[in-house]
């Protein structure tokens, strides 16, 4: 919105040509969105309070967290209203992937809501069943996804691109559709899983957003990435003000959500911003680097798969509890330090990440 205002004012202050960098953009789109956040934060707290919007822990689950039930929950509204805010102010709206970023984000956030207030309303963890979920999700991933093949303008938007191999990559064709798919539902889950104790999953999603940021600038510059031999996507770059909205909605709303945690997410904030950081992974072609980058996600989506797994097949747990945290937890781990060694794992591996553009 300010940057088509801004553009129309450029012939008569030609200091609002700064608005054309992207990088200037994306960091007011950061700073915008966590101001809002930090803004609006207190009264939306106070308001959830007010609505008895709070949190219903599982009672099988670890019984030093049966003290955060009566938490206002639902924040992750607070996180995607500052994204918005910060997307519509800063970026060009007319940019196909800005639309279906906030499309994706914002159909999961809706999702999640509904998933959120069942919970609330019945007072235990029985939300919308599995089957509700997926058809809800697929139903706003393939609506996504389907258009971005349809919409490929150049062969390399949909190849998959293995990373730390020089010019190696894989042409999906109609399993673009498939691979994004999964990409996205996965991300989203992981997310979600993820999203168990304070802060945990925030930090690791505004450091795999700022990295997508580095990853979406250069894949929408022709002579950077040609340098960096990555897919060159026309209007990518743009993903970078999105990505700078979610840093900044991310740690204002962490400035709440750290321990003790005065506000969680819940699954309107976890699902909505994994179906995001999945979607930009598609949008730049790096999938799996988002798998690298995303590694505490794809850990703790893992020991649910194989802690529900070897139960089925063995009648055997392999850990205390899943998903993960909560194993490390049992084994005496102060909640704050699994918190902070996870946010240290998530900043090494979006360093190798970000590594992949230069080491092939």
């Amino acid at each position: 919105m300010l940057y088509h205002l801004l553009l129309n004012y450029i012939p008569c202050f030609h200091a609002f040509n700064v608005i054309h960098f992207l990088t200037f953009r994306a960091i007011l789109s950061a700073l915008t969105s966590l101001l809002c956040a930090l803004s609006i934060g207190p009264f939306f707290i106070r308001q959830l309070s007010l609505l008895q919007m709070r949190q219903v822990v599982r009672t099988c689950g670890p019984q030093s967290h049966l003290h955060k039930a009566g938490t206002p929950t639902m924040g992750g509204i607070l996180i995607l209203l500052s994204i918005v805010v910060g997307v519509i102010l800063w970026s060009d709206l007319h940019n196909p992937y800005i639309l279906f970023l906030l499309f994706v984000t914002l159909g999961f956030g809706v999702i999640g809501w509904v998933d959120d207030y069942l919970k609330i309303y019945r007072q235990n963890t029985a939300g919308l069943s599995a089957r509700q979920k997926i058809f809800g999700q697929s139903l706003v991933t393939l609506i996504a996804v389907i258009w971005l093949y349809q919409h490929a303008h150049t062969l390399q938007e949909t190849q998959l691109v293995i990373p730390f191999l020089k010019k190696a990559v894989v042409d999906l064709g109609p399993w673009f559709i498939v691979l994004s798919y999964f990409v996205v539902i996965g991300a989203s889950n992981a997310v979600n899983l993820t999203d168990g104790l304070d802060g945990l999953a925030i930090l690791p999603t505004v450091l795999v957003a700022a990295a997508l940021g580095v990853f979406a600038y250069v894949t929408g510059h022709s002579q950077f990435a040609h340098y960096l031999m990555i897919p060159y996507v026309p209007g990518a770059g743009e993903c970078a003000i999105f990505c700078g909205a979610m840093v900044g909605a991310g740690l204002g709303f962490l400035w709440f959500n750290a321990y003790p945690a005065q506000i969680f997410m819940g699954d309107v904030g976890a699902l909505g911003l994994g179906a995001a950081l999945g979607l930009l992974a598609v949008i730049v072609r790096q999938e799996l680097v988002l798998f690298i980058m995303g590694g505490v996600f794809v850990l703790e989506a893992v020991s649910v798969i194989l802690q529900v797994g070897s139960y089925k097949l063995r009648k055997k747990r392999i850990f205390k509890m899943a998903p993960i945290h909560h194993h490390f937890e049992l084994k005496g781990w102060p909640e704050p330090k699994v918190i902070v060694r996870f946010w240290i794992m998530t900043f090494v591996l979006v360093l190798v990440g970000l590594a992949t553009l230069k080491l092939r």
